[in-house]
C-alpha cells in the first residue's frame, strides 16, 4: 500500500506544480500609473514635424495632392497617395515626402527621399491608423522650405492593436 500512496502523492504534487508554477514564472505586470507605456519609436505629431523641419515654418499648400479614403473600413491598411505639382530639376525639386498621422503612438508613417532623377514627386503606400485622425503629407523642397497638406480619415476598425 505504500507504493500506491507514493504514486498518488507524486501525481498530486505534479498536478499542483502544473497549475501553480507557470503562473509564478510569468513576469509581474507593471502597476498602472495612468500613463501609457511608450515604445522606442513613439513620437507625437508635433515632435515629428519639429524633427523633420528642424523648427522651420511649414506652410499649407494646394500644390500637394493627398489622396486618402474618407472612410477606412480597416485601419490596418489605409491607402495613401501623395503627388506634388512641383518641378523636378537640378535647381528646384522636391527632396522628401513624409507621411504622418496625428493620433498614433508613432506619428511617422513613411519617409521617402527624392532626387531630380525621379522626374516626378509621387509616392503611394499603405499606412496603419489606430483611430479616426488626420493624415498629413509633409514635403521638403530643395530650397530648404516645407509645405504640407492634410486630410481626415474616419477609421471604423482600428489597425494598431
Amino acid at each position: 500500500m505504500e507504493r500506491r500512496n507514493f504514486i498518488k502523492s507524486i501525481f498530486a504534487a505534479s498536478a499542483i506544480a502544473a497549475v501553480a508554477l507557470p503562473s509564478s514564472l510569468l513576469a509581474e505586470e507593471p502597476k498602472k500609473s495612468g500613463a501609457k507605456k511608450k515604445g522606442p519609436n513613439d513620437m507625437s505629431f508635433d515632435d515629428a514635424v519639429k524633427a523633420i523641419t528642424e523648427g522651420k515654418e511649414v506652410k499649407e499648400s494646394d500644390k500637394i495632392k493627398l489622396t486618402v479614403p474618407e472612410i477606412a473600413e480597416n485601419g490596418a491598411v489605409v491607402p495613401v497617395k501623395v503627388e506634388v505639382d512641383y518641378p523636378m530639376t537640378a535647381e528646384k525639386s522636391v527632396t522628401a515626402i513624409h507621411v504622418l498621422n496625428t493620433a498614433n503612438g508613432n506619428s511617422r508613417c513613411a519617409d521617402v527621399m527624392l532626387t531630380p532623377a525621379n522626374d516626378k514627386a509621387y509616392f503611394a503606400t499603405r499606412v496603419k491608423l489606430s483611430k479616426t485622425q488626420e493624415v498629413v503629407a509633409l514635403v521638403a523642397l530643395s530650397d530648404g522650405t516645407f509645405m504640407k497638406a492634410g486630410k481626415s480619415v474616419k477609421v471604423t476598425i482600428g489597425g494598431c492593436g
